[in-house]
């Protein structure tokens, strides 16, 4: 039996580096991030239904999609992003599923779904159990700030525009404090994955 995990946190909570330790336990990890640029990469159908959607002014002139011209036109506009998420989501899901599927078929131990609105998105019915990686919000907010070189008013408006980690952490299956050092990261997670006899 596969253990499928949800791997979840929020914007500078630290989760791509709790990633990183799941993948160097040799633990296959699905990345909705990297997923969501392959579905729109040229030839694929979202990349069509896009350019069918908002015209041919979200393309560079190589044909490629120009994400920032189209994340200028959805984040002003609610309706468009909602119509951008009805192609890019249904791909997205569908081409981790796929991943997901083929690593269960291997019989491998566990595989990770890293998907960062795992809760907003109402995803949680595609994993098995799921894992957050917590920071308290100061910290998450200096590290943005430091991080993307935002000001306090921006970095607070990306992680206002998400779940709070505390409601995260309160639903998940197990939660990685981060707030203090890597070690201590690696400690917690080593526990969780041998609680769950992955190890």
């Amino acid at each position: 039996m596969t253990l499928v995990i949800g791997l979840t946190g929020g914007i500078a909570s630290g989760k791509s580096t709790i990633a990183g330790m799941l993948a160097e336990a040799n633990i296959p990890i699905i990345d909705a991030d990297v997923i969501s640029r392959k579905v729109v990469e040229k030839g694929e159908t979202a990349y069509r239904d896009i350019v069918n959607a908002f015209g041919e002014e979200v393309l560079f002139p190589d044909g490629n999609l120009d994400r920032g011209k189209l994340g200028e036109i959805i984040f002003k506009n609610k309706a468009k992003r909602e119509q951008l998420n009805k192609i890019v989501h249904p791909a997205v899901r569908a081409k981790m599923l796929e991943q997901r599927d083929q690593y269960v078929d291997k019989g491998e131990k566990a595989v990770v779904l890293d998907i960062p609105l795992l809760y907003e998105s109402s995803l949680t019915h595609f994993v098995d159990k799921v894992l957050v990686v917590y920071v308290d919000e100061r910290i998450q907010l200096h590290r943005l700030m430091e991080r993307n070189g935002f000001t306090e008013e921006e970095a607070t408006d990306r992680i206002s525009s998400q779940l709070s980690l505390d409601e995260k952490a309160d639903m998940a299956d197990e939660v990685i404090n981060n707030n203090g050092n890597l070690e201590e990261s690696r400690q917690q997670l080593l526990d969780i994955l041998n609680k769950w006899k992955i190890l």
